[in-house]
């Protein structure tokens, strides 16, 4: 089949949406943890997260137009601080409720049943249930061309078990239990294939066998 831009715009919106967000395919899922100033806590899945750099430690994601409330976002522009929790796969049906419009003085972590986690000096709740957390403290927010809001974050604290990180520093996602989703509502577990060498242009691609196997 091949989709025109005329036939994608004459597609009903919400089939419109299905078919566009599952394009760009697999996506870690993940839960934003925030609090409000006075402490109240507020709970979201986002599949937009992506890395944007390693020295300092940045993490970008994408936040839908700020045209009705965003309490997510306004938390983290009130406090400066956010978490983000990885789904895994005794969570993801909790994660994907936390996605209904709650008001703003119901917490989502009662309402799915998460667990909240808090450190001094970090003023945003983890997710007990989730393997792999990460501290971070809010960077700046771009506004981009559709409206979209760019939040970048710099980490502050991982919380990962030690079995999962390899001695070159690499986190074995698969070992967590990981949650990844396409489109708006599939949710999927990865399995490892192969990791490879680093590439280049004189030699053929090469497996990469983890430092504790030499």
């Amino acid at each position: 089949m091949q989709f025109d831009r005329n036939a994608i715009d004459a597609m009903p919106q919400r089939q419109r949406a299905h078919f566009i967000n599952s394009l760009s395919g697999y996506k870690s899922a993940n839960l934003i943890g925030t609090q409000d100033a006075e402490g109240h806590h507020n709970l979201a899945i986002v599949s937009s997260v992506f890395h944007l750099g390693a020295n300092p430690p940045l993490i970008g994601l994408i936040f839908r137009p700020h045209s009705v409330e965003r309490h997510s976002l306004e938390n983290m522009l009130a406090t400066g601080h956010f978490t983000l929790n990885q789904v895994n796969g005794d969570i993801y049906r909790q994660a994907h409720q936390s996605s209904a419009r709650y008001p703003r003085q119901i917490s989502e972590f009662a309402a799915v049943g998460l667990t909240p986690e808090t450190l001094p000096d970090i003023k945003a709740p983890f997710v007990g249930e989730s393997h792999l957390k990460l501290a971070l403290q809010l960077v700046e927010v771009q506004t981009l061309c559709n409206d979209t809001e760019l939040v970048i974050g710099e980490i502050q604290t991982v919380i990962v078990p030690a079995t999962a990180v390899a001695a070159d520093g690499h986190v074995a996602i698969e070992s967590l239990d990981a949650v990844a989703v396409s489109g708006l509502d599939h949710y999927h577990l990865g399995h490892p294939l192969e990791r490879l060498e680093y590439a280049k242009p004189d030699r053929a691609v090469r497996s990469l066998v983890p430092p504790e196997q030499q």
